[in-house]
């Protein structure tokens, strides 16, 4: 097996764990968002420590994938495949950031049920404002990046066709989209992970693990890769 085998079996094994944590986060990260999530949070600390470290571990991934990427990537444009490698490793410490938030998040909830429900204003007042932060911080700032990081590199994808053309395709297009929607968010014409937002980020999970199954089971196009050179088709 060859070393740019190697290295998509890698890129696409990272790209399954980044979406698989993603996904699983969800489902531990729920007490945060309920009616009463001061309570909520202390009495499932456990629940959304673990959505914190899967996030963690995600943000682990978005680096490894560009950095794993970028000695494939930069035989055909350096400074795109740089780029990518500087935005999802951005994504990567915005993610850490969010993790941060969600632990201080325990912390606060922990010391709002041990001081025995007094006068909540101020309790809840600063976690309104971690909560907030988080969301800026995840639905914002770290989609921004992620979206950016991709369409760097599925343009190089899209040029040379080291993976099928419809599949670079659908990657812009998913990357796209995603990026138009944090900027609706800034500008205030959508909430932050509300119902449009989701659904124009949405595209991009199951193109992901799709590129995933190709790099593992058919890795880059040998044949661009035995060229070491940009083919640019117009």
């Amino acid at each position: 097996m060859d070393y740019y085998r190697k290295l998509a079996i890698i890129v696409g094994v990272l790209f399954i764990i980044y979406t698989s944590v993603d996904i699983l986060s969800f489902l531990f990260l729920g007490p945060v968002t309920a009616t009463n999530y001061l309570v909520s949070v202390s009495e499932n600390a456990g629940l959304v420590g673990t959505g914190a470290l899967l996030l963690f571990i995600g943000g682990a991934c978005a680096s490894g994938i560009a950095i794993s990427l970028y000695p494939v990537l930069k035989k055909f444009n350096a400074g795109l495949a740089l780029g990518a490698v500087g935005f999802r490793i951005s994504e990567g410490v915005l993610r850490f950031v969010a993790v941060c938030v969600y632990l201080s998040i325990i912390t606060l909830s922990q010391q709002f049920v041990k001081a025995g429900a007094p006068d909540s204003s101020y309790f809840q007042t600063l976690g309104v404002l971690l909560y907030a932060g988080n969301r800026w911080v995840s639905n914002v700032a770290g989609l921004l990046a992620f979206s950016i990081g991709c369409l760097l590199y599925y343009i190089i994808f899209y040029r040379t066709k080291l993976v099928p053309r419809w599949l670079s395709v659908w990657g812009l297009v998913a990357a796209i989209l995603a990026m138009l929607s944090t900027v609706l968010v800034l500008v205030g014409l959508i909430a932050p992970f509300g119902t449009e937002q989701v659904a124009m980020s949405v595209p991009m999970l199951p193109q992901e693990m799709v590129l995933a199954a190709w790099l593992i089971v058919k890795g880059f196009n040998p044949a661009v890769i035995a060229s070491k050179s940009p083919q640019v088709d117009s």
